[in-house]
């Protein structure tokens, strides 16, 4: 008699991730910190050390020393649902690998777990598995003309057809959240920064593929999105390209150049990061005072994925008049804003979840101003304020920095 298919398989899994699997020792430090399994008081399979601990049995039976002599238990179909619901059920802010005493990279594990499944077509959740017919026919997920790319660029606005530095605007900001636009681009302006843009030519980052494992669905993958913004980039003679939007920065920085095998022929630069080197020599002359006590909240992909912490700080506190306060969690320890990961568009419940437990931190500080440097991170921020209908304002950093040179944000 043939011996029954194994219900799982190790794609998209490395021997590293193998290993990292076996290396966990329940200590149960993630569970301390999981921003997802606190938002849920703890509901059982969302600790990142039980979804380790199911999928290493799950390989067990499959592949363990049973299975060789007897054959691969069955995994029912219930149960690997089951299991991708709360491996999606994740916002990959990466906090668990950074309290992990094992040193397991859970990004890439969770990432690929999830992959893993989705090959199998288990997964991914909710409205999630729309992002690669989105991206792959409109090239954003917000089914958007490409043709309107640029159809936010107000008339005061003067952009370069060629430069050495592009202004990669991000899915969001073209299209959803214009003020960031509006302040990035009148900033560089304002600045005598000579910069130009994709436009039509600009296509999604590919990060909401990647972080819900649909890297391989319907033809679109990410290495396609990489090479076209890469090879679009070139074109406009760029040798730095600035991000406003923290997810857009993080794929740029780590997802391309893996992607495509080789070292990016520009310099990815967060919009931070820029205006703090800008401020340290003298270019950025002040016009306005912003007379308010604020505190920063660390976009994931921004800090923990990428390590940019000081820049967006130094920023705020030399804008005239800002009284800076931090929270009690910051930097690769801070709380997970609840948008990441695909869990907006997924679970939006757990995400407003999420956020109302960093808009409470913000809360304790009686700070005017929750601040960061994502419009992801923005956006969820304010809908879990507005959730708690608590009285704190929710500014980007860029935006802060627009009303200080005295800038219009429409």
């Amino acid at each position: 008699m043939a011996k029954r298919t194994p219900s799982i398989d190790t794609k998209n899994l490395t021997a590293v991730q193998l290993m990292e699997l076996d290396s966990c020792t329940r200590c149960g430090e993630c569970v301390k910190w999981c921003p997802t399994y606190a938002a849920t008081d703890g509901k059982p399979g969302l600790a990142p050390r039980d979804k380790i601990l199911r999928w290493r049995q799950y390989m067990n039976k499959s592949y363990g020393i049973r299975a060789k002599l007897f054959g691969p238990q069955e995994i029912p179909q219930s149960e690997l649902e089951e299991f991708k619901d709360d491996v999606h059920s994740c916002t990959t802010c990466g906090i668990c690998g950074t309290v992990c005493e094992s040193g397991i990279n859970t990004v890439e594990l969770w990432e690929a777990l999830r992959a893993n499944l989705v090959k199998k077509g288990i997964g991914p959740y909710g409205k999630q598995n729309m992002f690669p017919k989105l991206i792959g026919q409109y090239h954003n997920p917000y089914l958007k003309d490409q043709k309107d790319r640029l159809a936010w660029v107000p008339d005061d606005v003067k952009i370069e057809d060629k430069s050495d530095i592009v202004y990669f605007t991000g899915c969001t900001a073209g299209y959803k959240q214009l003020t960031l636009a509006f302040a990035t681009s009148r900033v560089l302006n304002k600045l005598g920064i000579k910069f130009a843009m994709l436009g039509e030519d600009e296509w999604c980052c590919g990060s909401a593929l990647i972080r819900t494992g649909q890297a391989h669905v319907n033809d679109m993958m990410p290495l396609q999105v990489a090479k076209h913004n890469v090879e679009a980039i070139m074109k406009k003679g760029a040798k730095k390209v600035l991000f406003a939007c923290s997810g857009c920065f993080r794929a740029a920085k780590v997802d391309w150049p893996r992607l495509l095998g080789k070292k990016l022929p520009f310099e990815v630069i967060h919009i931070t990061e820029f205006l703090a080197d800008q401020i340290k020599q003298g270019k950025i002359k002040w016009e306005k005072s912003i007379d308010k006590t604020i505190t920063y909240h660390d976009p994931c992909h921004l800090g923990r994925h990428v390590g940019v912490y000081d820049a967006p700080r130094y920023v705020l506190t030399h804008i005239p008049g800002v009284n800076f306060v931090e929270m009690e969690r910051i930097k690769e320890f801070q709380r997970c804003c609840g948008a990441g990961g695909g869990v907006k568009a997924g679970i939006p419940d757990l995400a407003d979840g999420v956020a109302q437990s960093r808009v409470k931190d913000a809360l304790e500080t009686k700070a005017d101003i929750l601040s960061s440097a994502c419009p992801f991170c923005k956006r969820n921020l304010m809908d879990g304020r507005d959730s708690m209908k608590a009285d704190i304002d929710v500014e980007d950093v860029i935006e802060l920095v627009a009303q200080a040179l005295g800038l219009k944000l429409d």
